[in-house]
């Protein structure tokens, strides 16, 4: 069976085009339809390298079971984060709102109108290990829609308005140790026998290794120290490929 990720330049959204799930990529045509059906989104976001999305796409969402939940209760939406870093930011913001967490799968419950009420990252499919599972999970969001729909977009638009006074802060000059500030954090979370910024697992982050290149071209000597000792484990440790060369994503 296809779905409408059909045409996508994504290897990762071609790799669930033959799901059962009705997938739609993100954009106006699965708006309009949440809207012309009057039900929630169910907004999926991964990527092709993540573990924990390929487990749920084998244990969820290629069940026939949990496919027929999906379309049937909801309008389901894959997105590629590599892709659509946009979208991918946003919803992580009101993910960690919601939850307190992120990472991916990220899994997100939104009103027609594209704000998240409910979420979580990878769910099995039956509960298992503290985790609910995503088949218990739909049938309680369905349910919660149909019976508690007005308390549902209320705290939709509380949390949007939330995220939107977040993301537009007053304007003010910025401090004058603003920059220094920003090198003590940096130093307090910097590893200094392996390089890489703690808590592990880490990821290699090419702006902020930019920002300490340009510090440490000015002569700091902290950001030099950084750099060095981060580039070089990159260069010598396990992160690099010996075979294909580049740089897995994290370590």
């Amino acid at each position: 069976m296809g779905n409408h990720l059909w045409g996508s330049l994504s290897p990762y959204l071609r790799h669930h085009t033959e799901d059962p799930v009705d997938w739609y990529p993100f954009g106006e045509e699965a708006f309009q339809k949440a809207r012309a059906e009057d039900k929630p989104l169910f907004l999926s976001v991964g990527y092709h390298a993540c573990h924990w999305c390929h487990v749920m796409h084998r244990e969820s969402f290629q069940d026939p079971e949990v496919a027929d939940l999906l379309n049937r209760h909801f309008v389901p939406v894959k997105v590629d984060r590599e892709e659509r870093p946009d979208v991918d930011a946003a919803y992580m913001r009101a993910l960690v709102s919601l939850t307190g967490q992120g990472g991916w799968p990220m899994s997100l419950f939104l009103t027609p109108e594209g704000k998240p009420f409910f979420g979580g990252t990878y769910f099995p499919k039956e509960d298992r290990g503290g985790l609910p599972g995503f088949r218990r999970v739909l049938l309680a969001v369905a349910e919660a829609w149909r019976a508690e729909r007005e308390g549902l977009e209320r705290e939709a638009e509380r949390l949007a308005q939330a995220l939107w006074r977040s993301l537009t802060p007053p304007p003010g000059p910025i401090p004058e140790d603003a920059e220094e500030r920003a090198l003590e954090a940096l130093w307090r979370g910097f590893d200094p026998e392996w390089g890489g910024f703690l808590p592990a697992p880490k990821f290699p982050q090419g702006p902020l290794l930019l920002y300490l290149l340009a510090l440490a071209w000015r002569g700091e000597g902290r950001a030099r120290e950084m750099l060095r000792r981060t580039l070089r484990g990159m260069a010598l440790g396990g992160i690099y490929d010996q075979v294909g060369g580049g740089f897995h994503r994290y370590a």
